[in-house]
């Protein structure tokens, strides 16, 4: 397994370049660390931050599982997505509401055929609110299909 978490993590993390805002470090509330966050109050309404790591050497016609925490903590926060470069533009993975500010467990299977996938996208979109915010942490890479829950 690959350690992608943001604080001590071994992977290739990307500001999105032509995005409308950029994630940032939020200290966690044990104090071990940090994970990328956006706050509600960034941007208008629609407005998109994308924040991408890049896979090298995933191995051709193998299955991997991202696994990831994630929390839309807020009122009308906006939307998180999940996309892999080489796929539809349609995302892979999509969370629009939090039922409260628990972080939850999010799982991404991704299939390398001949093309392999060399980069996954987090997206999020800005929603109505003002309050609140959209997170994502332990962000971990396994090969192999994901387990069930």
């Amino acid at each position: 397994s690959v350690d992608c978490s943001f604080s001590q993590g071994v992977c290739d993390w990307k500001q999105d370049a032509d995005d409308d805002f950029d994630w940032n470090p939020a200290d966690r509330d044990r104090g071990d660390g940090y994970y990328m966050a956006v706050p509600a109050f960034v941007g208008h309404k629609k407005d998109m931050g994308r924040l991408n790591l890049l896979l090298t050497n995933l191995k051709p016609k193998s299955s991997y599982c991202l696994i990831f925490s994630y929390r839309l903590a807020g009122e009308r926060v906006g939307k998180l997505r999940v996309f892999l470069a080489n796929k539809k533009p349609a995302p892979v993975w999509e969370e629009n509401k939090g039922k409260d500010e628990k972080w939850r467990t999010g799982k991404v299977e991704i299939f390398q055929g001949a093309e392999t996938t060399n980069s996954v996208t987090f997206e999020s979109e800005r929603g109505k609110g003002k309050t609140g915010e959209i997170g994502v942490d332990n962000v971990t890479l396994i090969s192999g299909l994901c387990p069930e829950d």
